[in-house]
């Protein structure tokens, strides 16, 4: 049974409201389609019993330094449980929510629909159910004490690092990707990959649209915050939810 008990979101919700729109600094939109090929309602689908996007909400609403959160999707299902937990719920028009949409002209929608002129604005994908806590406060303050136009959580890449792969020809025969020696993973080169945890984005930057530019609105001091290997899990299959489900489960049994 899928728990829509709102837990404290609400709660918070109702004290973060208390900030008039033009006066906050800080809005977190969280973002999630209602269409998904790869794996049908992801973002409504329960995870450990909790709806998937009700998991991204409640990660924003218990930050203690992002001052309202808002919801932009598409999906009516999606729209229905973010209500419940508390928070303004944006639907996006056509030309923002079909297939060649771009996640950043989402956002830049819900800011301007919600009224907000918050100076900061947090990027949460709703089919992210696995987040550090702390997650969304670091790449807020180092966006703050560096001056940067945006801030990215990252993991390190390790197995699948671009000196371990390879090609292979119509007939098999396999050749390196990059020519290397390195077969310890200790001394590959360090690099690493966004993990959709979060994005932190100063607002000029996010309305800075340029044409052939898709990743214009990260700006041009970009700055990056480090995660460990499953501190994020981004839901994109079945495979990915089971192991989302996993880890929430394994965090409760803890905490019994």
């Amino acid at each position: 049974m899928t728990d829509r008990t709102p837990d404290h979101s609400s709660q918070h919700a109702a004290m973060k409201a208390t900030t008039p729109h033009e006066a906050e600094r800080v809005l977190a939109v969280v973002i999630g389609r209602a269409g998904s090929k790869g794996l049908p309602r992801k973002n409504a689908l329960p995870v450990a019993g909790v709806p998937m996007i009700a998991r991204t909400i409640r990660f924003a609403l218990q930050s203690n330094a992002i001052e309202r959160t808002i919801v932009s999707t598409d999906g009516a299902e999606i729209a229905e449980i973010a209500r419940h937990e508390g928070v303004d719920v944006f639907l996006r028009p056509d030309d923002v929510s079909n297939d060649t949409a771009t996640v950043d002209a989402a956002v830049r929608h819900a800011v301007l629909a919600s009224g907000s002129r918050a100076s900061v604005i947090v990027v949460l994908y709703a089919n992210v159910p696995v987040r550090p806590t702390d997650l969304a406060n670091r790449a807020i303050a180092l966006l703050d004490e560096s001056g940067a136009d945006s801030v990215q959580s990252y993991y390190r890449v390790g197995k699948t690092h671009p000196y371990w792969m390879s090609r292979l020809d119509g007939e098999g025969r396999v050749a390196q990707f990059i020519v290397n020696k390195i077969y310890r993973r200790q001394e590959l080169p360090p690099l690493y990959m966004p993990d959709g945890g979060v994005i932190a984005v100063r607002r000029e930057s996010l309305f800075d649209v340029r044409e052939g530019e898709p990743h214009a609105f990260f700006g041009q001091d970009r700055r990056g915050i480090e995660t460990r290997e499953g501190d994020v899990i981004d839901v994109d299959s079945a495979l990915d939810l089971s192991v989302a489900e996993a880890i929430l489960r394994s965090r409760e049994e803890v905490h019994v």
